[in-house]
């Protein structure tokens, strides 16, 4: 589809619940439903929002049709690095199954059933964010020492690859280095995940490029099947899982603005809100900013 019909397909209230498919619900996360089709996965992105790892009561409208059409795109451009789980026929699967509803379709994904690693796979092309903070207490982050001087925002003279453990629902992930990532899932495994964490980092950040923005920093998934086959899951390069910013405005020595959720977590600092559960209500401003950013981010990549 075209940013134009996604656009104009986008709903006006958010949907945060998806109710009354006749499959089982096998799991609920913070912003993705999960269904059994029994041969396969559906996978349903909601368009709650989260914010200090609380489910926030308003959602941004349409915000899951972004992230499922932009993870579409990119699970198309990224088949040459490595396989995902997309079954290759989406629109085919959907009229078999009887899913009818066009809002259902362009947010959900029909996947292989495959086994996700127990880890996160995080890659970074600038110092931002934790690694950042992680910088300033030690000069290296996940173990990887960097050079002294950087500033916040600077390019890394390379990628580097710093995964974290994938932490139970309610907790916080935590930085893992190499060592630790090779003992959770194998030597050979965690070699081919992070040798593939940064070819698609690579290749992410120059289509990006392309479409006037910087990919900063980005999280992946990946699954395995029966035979130990290695395939990319989730979602993929979303702002819910990347850090864009607009190139244009770039600039080291700061934290530059960027292509997702950043309006609700300042609106949400300067109301002094304790970030615990239940979250407070966003105002109207919040959410139509939000969304803006969302829907740039889709506009840059598909034109």
């Amino acid at each position: 589809m075209t940013f134009a019909e996604i656009a104009a397909a986008l709903p006006k209230n958010a949907v945060t619940t998806i109710e009354g498919l006749p499959f089982p619900k096998i799991a609920s996360g913070k912003v993705r439903e999960i269904f059994d089709l029994g041969d396969a996965l559906l996978l349903v992105a909601t368009d709650r929002l989260s914010a200090f790892d609380v489910i926030l009561p308003d959602g941004i409208p349409g915000k899951g049709t972004i992230l499922t059409q932009m993870s579409h795109w990119w699970f198309a451009q990224t088949s040459g690095i490595i396989r995902n789980h997309l079954l290759p026929d989406q629109a085919g699967e959907f009229v078999r199954r009887g899913i009818t509803s066009q809002d259902l379709q362009l947010r959900s994904m029909i996947v292989t059933k495959l086994k996700p690693l127990a880890i996160e796979c995080v890659a970074r092309g600038y110092l931002i964010g934790s690694g950042w903070s992680s910088y300033q207490k030690s000069g290296s982050v996940c173990g990887i020492k960097l050079p002294p001087g950087l500033r916040q925002a600077d390019r890394l003279p390379e990628p580097i690859f710093t995964p974290t453990t994938k932490a139970p629902k309610g907790q916080h992930d935590e930085p893992i280095d190499d060592a630790q990532g090779a003992a959770a899932i194998g030597a050979a495994l965690y070699a081919q995940v992070k040798a593939t964490s940064l070819a698609l980092y690579k290749f992410g950040h120059e289509r990006a490029k392309q479409a006037g923005m910087i990919l900063a920093d980005t999280k992946f998934e990946f699954g395995t099947d029966a035979s130990g086959g290695l395939y990319l899951i989730d979602e993929v390069l979303t702002p819910d899982s990347s850090r864009y910013w607009p190139a244009d405005q770039y600039a080291p020595n700061q934290s530059p603005p960027s292509y997702d959720k950043q309006f609700v977590r300042d609106h949400l600092l300067a109301i002094k809100w304790n970030q615990t559960p239940p979250g407070p209500r966003l105002p109207a401003d919040v959410i139509e900013r939000t969304r803006e950013k969302y829907l740039a981010a889709l506009r840059n990549l598909l034109g």
